[in-house]
Protein backbone atom coordinates (compact mmCIF):
# COMPACT_ATOMS: atom_id res chain seq x y z
CA UNK A 1 0.00 0.00 0.00
CA UNK A 2 1.05 3.36 -1.13
CA UNK A 3 1.77 5.53 2.36
CA UNK A 4 1.37 9.72 1.99
CA UNK A 5 4.75 11.72 2.12
CA UNK A 6 5.22 12.91 5.70
CA UNK A 7 2.45 16.09 7.00
CA UNK A 8 5.23 18.88 6.24
CA UNK A 9 5.81 17.53 2.73
CA UNK A 10 2.60 17.03 1.76
CA UNK A 11 1.24 19.83 2.65
CA UNK A 12 4.24 21.67 0.76
CA UNK A 13 3.34 19.63 -2.80
CA UNK A 14 -0.33 20.18 -2.36
CA UNK A 15 0.39 23.69 -2.15
CA UNK A 16 2.81 23.64 -5.06
CA UNK A 17 -0.13 21.75 -6.96
CA UNK A 18 -2.89 24.26 -5.70
CA UNK A 19 -0.74 26.84 -7.18
CA UNK A 20 -0.12 25.47 -10.63
CA UNK A 21 -4.13 24.66 -10.54
CA UNK A 22 -4.78 28.92 -10.43
CA UNK A 23 -1.88 29.28 -13.36
CA UNK A 24 1.06 30.46 -10.81
CA UNK A 25 3.12 30.91 -12.55
CA UNK A 26 2.11 30.67 -15.77
CA UNK A 27 -0.85 29.48 -17.34
CA UNK A 28 -0.66 26.12 -19.22
CA UNK A 29 -3.23 24.50 -22.00
CA UNK A 30 -5.94 23.02 -20.43
CA UNK A 31 -5.25 19.72 -21.58
CA UNK A 32 -1.89 19.79 -20.93
CA UNK A 33 -2.79 21.22 -17.44
CA UNK A 34 -4.75 18.50 -16.70
CA UNK A 35 -2.71 15.80 -17.86
CA UNK A 36 0.39 17.33 -15.63
CA UNK A 37 -1.99 18.20 -12.59
CA UNK A 38 -2.78 14.44 -12.78
CA UNK A 39 0.15 12.98 -12.41
CA UNK A 40 1.56 15.58 -10.15
CA UNK A 41 -1.42 14.03 -7.57
CA UNK A 42 -0.65 10.65 -8.08
CA UNK A 43 3.08 11.18 -7.60
CA UNK A 44 2.08 12.71 -4.43
CA UNK A 45 -0.23 10.42 -3.54
CA UNK A 46 -1.60 12.53 -0.14
CA UNK A 47 -4.46 9.44 1.07
CA UNK A 48 -4.37 5.89 2.05
CA UNK A 49 -7.02 5.23 -0.21
CA UNK A 50 -8.99 6.65 -3.07
CA UNK A 51 -6.06 8.79 -4.53
CA UNK A 52 -6.79 7.41 -8.03
CA UNK A 53 -10.31 7.82 -7.72
CA UNK A 54 -9.74 11.36 -6.89
CA UNK A 55 -7.15 11.79 -9.28
CA UNK A 56 -9.24 10.62 -11.86
CA UNK A 57 -12.20 13.15 -10.72
CA UNK A 58 -9.78 16.49 -10.90
CA UNK A 59 -9.37 15.91 -14.59
CA UNK A 60 -13.16 16.65 -15.06
CA UNK A 61 -13.36 18.82 -12.43
CA UNK A 62 -10.53 20.79 -14.20
CA UNK A 63 -12.20 20.42 -17.64
CA UNK A 64 -15.23 21.80 -16.36
CA UNK A 65 -13.77 24.69 -14.22
CA UNK A 66 -11.94 25.60 -17.20
CA UNK A 67 -14.55 25.59 -19.55
CA UNK A 68 -13.86 22.65 -22.05
CA UNK A 69 -16.88 20.86 -20.61
CA UNK A 70 -20.06 22.57 -19.63
CA UNK A 71 -20.84 19.12 -17.50
CA UNK A 72 -19.02 16.63 -15.44
CA UNK A 73 -19.47 14.58 -18.59
CA UNK A 74 -16.20 12.98 -19.64
CA UNK A 75 -14.05 10.20 -17.09
CA UNK A 76 -11.31 8.72 -18.17
CA UNK A 77 -11.25 5.55 -15.83
CA UNK A 78 -12.38 3.00 -18.21
CA UNK A 79 -9.83 4.31 -21.03
CA UNK A 80 -7.10 3.97 -17.66
CA UNK A 81 -8.49 0.73 -16.86
CA UNK A 82 -8.56 -0.55 -19.97
CA UNK A 83 -4.67 0.48 -20.85
CA UNK A 84 -3.50 -0.09 -17.48
CA UNK A 85 -0.31 -1.58 -17.88
CA UNK A 86 0.74 0.86 -20.18
CA UNK A 87 -1.12 3.83 -17.67
CA UNK A 88 1.46 2.67 -14.84
CA UNK A 89 4.39 2.62 -16.89
CA UNK A 90 4.17 6.02 -18.12
CA UNK A 91 3.42 7.10 -14.39
CA UNK A 92 6.68 5.18 -13.65
CA UNK A 93 8.94 6.55 -16.14
CA UNK A 94 7.91 10.19 -15.75
CA UNK A 95 8.91 9.47 -11.77
CA UNK A 96 12.29 7.78 -12.54
CA UNK A 97 13.22 9.79 -15.60
CA UNK A 98 11.44 12.85 -16.15
CA UNK A 99 9.44 10.98 -19.50
CA UNK A 100 6.34 13.46 -19.76
CA UNK A 101 6.15 13.60 -23.53
CA UNK A 102 4.60 9.79 -23.88
CA UNK A 103 2.52 10.23 -20.83
CA UNK A 104 1.05 14.07 -22.77
CA UNK A 105 0.88 11.87 -25.86
CA UNK A 106 -0.48 8.78 -24.25
CA UNK A 107 -3.60 11.35 -22.12
CA UNK A 108 -4.28 13.47 -25.11
CA UNK A 109 -5.26 9.47 -27.12
CA UNK A 110 -7.33 8.91 -23.85
CA UNK A 111 -9.48 12.35 -24.05
CA UNK A 112 -9.78 12.29 -27.68
CA UNK A 113 -11.09 8.41 -27.70
CA UNK A 114 -13.48 9.09 -24.47
CA UNK A 115 -14.52 12.00 -26.18
CA UNK A 116 -15.38 10.07 -29.27
CA UNK A 117 -17.27 6.88 -27.55
CA UNK A 118 -19.54 9.90 -25.49
CA UNK A 119 -20.68 11.14 -28.82
CA UNK A 120 -21.31 8.10 -30.09
CA UNK A 121 -23.01 6.88 -27.09
CA UNK A 122 -25.13 10.26 -26.74
CA UNK A 123 -26.53 10.15 -30.28
CA UNK A 124 -27.38 6.33 -29.68
CA UNK A 125 -29.53 7.27 -26.62
CA UNK A 126 -31.14 10.08 -28.08
CA UNK A 127 -32.29 8.09 -31.20
CA UNK A 128 -33.25 5.24 -28.57
CA UNK A 129 -35.44 7.70 -26.98
CA UNK A 130 -37.18 8.73 -30.27
CA UNK A 131 -38.12 5.31 -31.25
CA UNK A 132 -39.36 4.56 -28.11
CA UNK A 133 -41.73 7.50 -27.81
CA UNK A 134 -43.13 6.76 -30.84
CA UNK A 135 -43.74 3.53 -29.85
CA UNK A 136 -45.77 4.90 -26.36
CA UNK A 137 -47.47 7.27 -28.51
CA UNK A 138 -49.20 3.94 -29.74
CA UNK A 139 -50.39 2.06 -26.65
CA UNK A 140 -53.80 4.44 -26.46
CA UNK A 141 -55.50 6.18 -23.49
CA UNK A 142 -52.08 5.53 -21.20
CA UNK A 143 -49.52 6.94 -23.72
CA UNK A 144 -49.66 10.27 -22.20
CA UNK A 145 -48.99 9.54 -18.83
CA UNK A 146 -46.47 6.98 -20.15
CA UNK A 147 -44.34 9.65 -21.90
CA UNK A 148 -44.04 11.59 -18.77
CA UNK A 149 -42.70 8.25 -17.37
CA UNK A 150 -40.39 7.81 -20.22
CA UNK A 151 -39.18 11.37 -20.05
CA UNK A 152 -38.35 10.72 -16.54
CA UNK A 153 -36.49 8.01 -17.06
CA UNK A 154 -34.41 9.96 -19.06
CA UNK A 155 -33.23 11.48 -16.65
CA UNK A 156 -32.91 8.83 -14.07
CA UNK A 157 -32.84 5.22 -15.60
CA UNK A 158 -33.56 3.22 -12.88
CA UNK A 159 -35.93 5.14 -10.70
CA UNK A 160 -38.51 4.20 -8.41
CA UNK A 161 -42.57 4.75 -8.47
CA UNK A 162 -41.97 7.56 -5.81
CA UNK A 163 -39.45 9.42 -7.73
CA UNK A 164 -41.16 9.14 -10.70
CA UNK A 165 -44.32 10.82 -8.99
CA UNK A 166 -41.86 13.42 -7.65
CA UNK A 167 -40.72 14.32 -11.99
CA UNK A 168 -44.16 14.10 -13.22
CA UNK A 169 -46.38 15.59 -10.33
CA UNK A 170 -48.53 12.08 -11.50
CA UNK A 171 -50.41 10.22 -8.82
CA UNK A 172 -48.95 6.99 -7.74
CA UNK A 173 -51.78 4.85 -9.26
CA UNK A 174 -51.05 6.53 -12.98
CA UNK A 175 -47.63 6.33 -12.37
CA UNK A 176 -47.67 2.33 -11.77
CA UNK A 177 -50.19 2.14 -14.29
CA UNK A 178 -47.77 3.53 -16.85
CA UNK A 179 -44.89 1.74 -15.62
CA UNK A 180 -46.95 -1.28 -15.98
CA UNK A 181 -47.71 -0.76 -19.84
CA UNK A 182 -43.89 0.29 -20.19
CA UNK A 183 -42.94 -3.19 -18.52
CA UNK A 184 -45.51 -5.06 -21.26
CA UNK A 185 -43.96 -3.45 -24.26
CA UNK A 186 -40.27 -4.76 -23.12
CA UNK A 187 -39.07 -0.68 -22.10
CA UNK A 188 -38.62 -0.99 -18.97
CA UNK A 189 -38.13 -4.14 -16.14
CA UNK A 190 -38.85 -4.02 -12.58
CA UNK A 191 -35.21 -5.36 -10.96
CA UNK A 192 -35.93 -5.61 -6.92
CA UNK A 193 -38.37 -8.75 -7.60
CA UNK A 194 -39.87 -7.71 -4.47
CA UNK A 195 -43.44 -6.45 -3.53
CA UNK A 196 -42.54 -3.15 -1.63
CA UNK A 197 -39.87 -0.26 -2.87
CA UNK A 198 -39.45 -1.94 -6.16
CA UNK A 199 -37.01 -0.04 -8.86
CA UNK A 200 -37.64 -0.02 -12.52
CA UNK A 201 -34.52 -0.05 -15.19
CA UNK A 202 -34.88 1.69 -18.52
CA UNK A 203 -33.50 -1.93 -20.45
CA UNK A 204 -31.92 -0.42 -23.62
CA UNK A 205 -31.01 3.09 -22.29
CA UNK A 206 -29.30 1.51 -19.35
CA UNK A 207 -27.48 -1.10 -21.60
CA UNK A 208 -26.12 1.81 -24.03
CA UNK A 209 -24.77 3.61 -21.12
CA UNK A 210 -22.95 0.10 -19.79
CA UNK A 211 -21.51 -0.79 -22.97
CA UNK A 212 -17.66 -2.02 -23.18
CA UNK A 213 -17.49 -1.20 -19.35
CA UNK A 214 -16.67 -4.23 -18.35
CA UNK A 215 -12.99 -4.83 -18.28
CA UNK A 216 -10.87 -7.72 -16.43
Amino acid sequence: MDIPPPPERLLECMGELEKFLNNIPEKYPTLIKAALAHVQFETIHPFLDGNGRVGRLLITILLCAEGILKEPLLYLSLYFKTHRDRYYDLLQQIRTGGDWEKWIEFFLMAIYETAEKATSTASELMKLAEEDRKTIQTIGRVAGSALRVHQALLQRPIISIPKICEFTDLWATSATTAIKHLEKIGIVKEVTGSKRNRLYRYIKYVDLLNEGTDVN
